[in-house]
């Protein structure tokens, strides 16, 4: 059985907008061990009344080329996992989800990253008229059965978006969508 540390000393060594790195010390060790202190994520799996799944299509520095998402963003400071799945959605998509249910909270990296991940499910979206999304940010819609295509064929390659379309398939009705779909 694996013992539990105790953190004997927990010091931040680096601060960006982004991100803190934090130094945490454990009983027993000798040397730091090293965090990246985050705000927590929000991942929304939304679908619309057509059955139609949002994804964005965005250009990321990190992998230097696009992705194709989930939307997805950060819990601002004073804002519940809730409400930010509710203003990305919108912010990203120009949709509005009138319900977000919460599918899971995943912790995104065990090893490096203090922070959460909150899966939501948003059925049933609907556009709002005259709303501008983030700029260099495209919409793409597709079934439930091709996003699943997508995800097979690593075209939709972001894990942490994986988790989260699975952690759907256990959502019913998101579940129905992937066995009724014919397209």
């Amino acid at each position: 059985m694996v013992r539990e540390n105790r953190i004997v000393s927990n010091e931040t060594v680096f601060s960006t907008p982004w991100f803190d790195v934090k130094a945490k010390c454990y009983h027993g060790s000798q040397d730091p061990y090293y965090v990246l202190k985050l705000l927590d994520y929000v991942s929304i799996l939304a679908i619309t009344n057509d059955g139609q799944i949002l994804l964005v299509e965005q250009y990321r520095p990190v992998v230097e080329g696009n992705t194709l998402e989930l939307p997805s963003g950060h819990v601002e400071e004073g804002e519940s996992p809730e409400e930010a799945a509710h203003r990305e959605l919108l912010e990203e998509t120009g949709y509005k989800a009138n319900e977000v249910k919460l599918l899971g909270t995943l912790i995104p990296d065990t090893g490096r990253l203090g922070n959460k991940m909150w899966c939501y499910f948003a059925p049933n979206v609907v556009k709002v008229n005259d709303c501008s999304t983030e700029e260099n940010i495209k919409l793409v819609k597709c079934s439930a059965k091709m996003l699943m295509i997508w995800i097979k064929e690593g075209i939709i390659n972001h894990a942490l978006n994986i988790a989260a379309v699975h952690l759907g398939i256990k959502q019913e009705e998101f579940a129905r969508h992937l066995s009724n779909d014919e397209s």
